[in-house]
């Protein structure tokens, strides 16, 4: 069976806290002036971390010319951005542990996340909101869906008979969550969002991201993570389990972010090659067995 909504609680308290560097990293980053080299020490005093990263930019996939031996040498060569992105993205479901399942559906979960986190990023920066907020849009986007993750991690075999209702029904997934779990992956989102101390404006997106239109909030980030879940389904940027994509975006959401679904498809600029890049290195991450150790090149 799956949890009640009066188990639910108990159940997140058995998830382990958000990665101790990933949340320094994550209150770093949320300063748009924090030097590189902060993120750089973070992940230095942190050496499974470090390994792990170092290890998928080596993939043989990636293509590199030559080996990379540290973090400073790996910012030199991929970037800042992408090394903060990977850590933030790669750390939550290492959290899970080495023995965690890499199927289909956790790859396409990463992918998918990592676009949603970039696209609403860029519409919150189009709506002008402070550096906060836009940070916030991006951790939202990241998370949005990570309660599909821990609801498949604790209940597999319920799980994967609400994905495939979803695609036999042709109905979006959490409305199958809520026929099976009587809870849906938002709710569970927005316990995780909590637990690990993520701002309100991020636990109210995780939360309300397939639920725009709530007249309890103006908060635009709901809207942002929304909108680019939509525009991720639609371009073909990882894959959510959710077989339906929505065409338009509501009424109220196209309003505030002042613009039709394919005018923000139209404005993605370089997110696309970026999200090249960085399918590259989530697929070393895919392609790693999980129970591997990952020692330094």
């Amino acid at each position: 069976m799956g949890p009640s909504k009066k188990e639910l609680p108990r159940l997140v308290e058995v998830l382990p806290a958000f990665p101790p560097s990933a949340c320094r990293i994550l209150k770093l980053t949320s300063d748009i002036n924090c030097p590189p080299k902060e993120i750089v020490r973070i992940l230095d005093q942190d050496p499974p971390l470090a390994r792990q990263l170092l290890h998928l930019i080596n993939a043989p996939r990636c293509g590199l010319a030559e080996p990379v031996v540290s973090i400073r040498q790996a910012v030199v060569i991929v970037g800042i951005n992408t090394i903060k992105n990977l850590a933030l993205t790669v750390a939550p479901i290492e959290m899970l542990g080495r023995d965690s399942e890499r199927t289909p559906f956790l790859e396409g979960q990463l992918s998918h996340a990592f676009a949603v986190g970039l696209i609403a990023r860029q519409l919150a920066r189009r709506l002008g909101l402070p550096g906060g907020e836009t940070h916030d849009c991006f951790m939202a986007g990241l998370l949005h869906d990570y309660g599909k993750i821990v609801l498949h991690r604790l209940f597999p075999a319920r799980y994967k008979k609400a994905l495939a209702m979803a695609v036999k029904k042709q109905r979006p997934l959490h409305e199958t969550e809520r026929e099976l779990f009587k809870l849906d992956h938002l709710g569970v989102g927005a316990l995780l969002a909590e637990k690990w101390e993520l701002s309100p404006h991020c636990a109210l997106a995780m939360g309300r991201h397939h639920l725009p239109d709530d007249p309890e909030s103006d908060s635009p980030l709901p809207d942002c993570v929304h909108a680019a879940n939509i525009i991720a389904k639609t371009v073909g940027l990882g894959a959510s389990g959710n077989p339906r994509i929505e065409t338009t975006l509501p009424e109220s959401v196209a309003r505030r972010l002042d613009g039709t679904l394919p005018e923000l498809i139209g404005s993605l600029g370089e997110i696309p090659a970026e999200m090249h890049k960085v399918q590259l290195f989530l697929n070393a991450w895919n392609a790693t067995p999980a129970d591997s150790t990952c020692e330094p090149p």
